[in-house]
């Protein structure tokens, strides 16, 4: 019997380049400010932000944390992050705006 893939954040990925890039760090200098230089690697990040691989849960945690942003916004794909990161408060996010439904006739 095999387990059933999870559903996974389409846009994971996206955010946790996106926190790097905003706080002006190397994929090495995230690992540092993460805390995580001994338990990582460079090639850790580059598959988080390729998309190819999903952080442990204590990594998203120090993402969170990096941005000032509550864990949900990393995971939730109809949330976006803040426009400034670090969030200069805790942020819960930035909804999304729905797609325009089509009205019927």
């Amino acid at each position: 019997m095999t387990n059933p893939s999870r559903t996974k954040s389409a846009r994971l990925a996206e955010k946790l380049q996106r926190i790097r890039l905003e706080l002006g760090l190397s994929q090495n200098g995230l690992l540092g400010q993460l805390g995580f230089t001994d338990e990582l690697f460079r090639s850790n990040v580059s598959q988080y932000e390729l998309g190819r691989r999903e952080p442990p849960l204590p990594v998203l945690l120090q993402y969170a944390r990096a941005a000032n942003v509550y864990v949900d916004v990393l995971i939730d794909d109809e949330l976006d992050l803040p426009d400034k990161l670090p969030s200069p408060t805790k942020s819960e996010g930035i909804r999304r705006k729905s797609p325009a439904r089509s009205k019927r006739r």
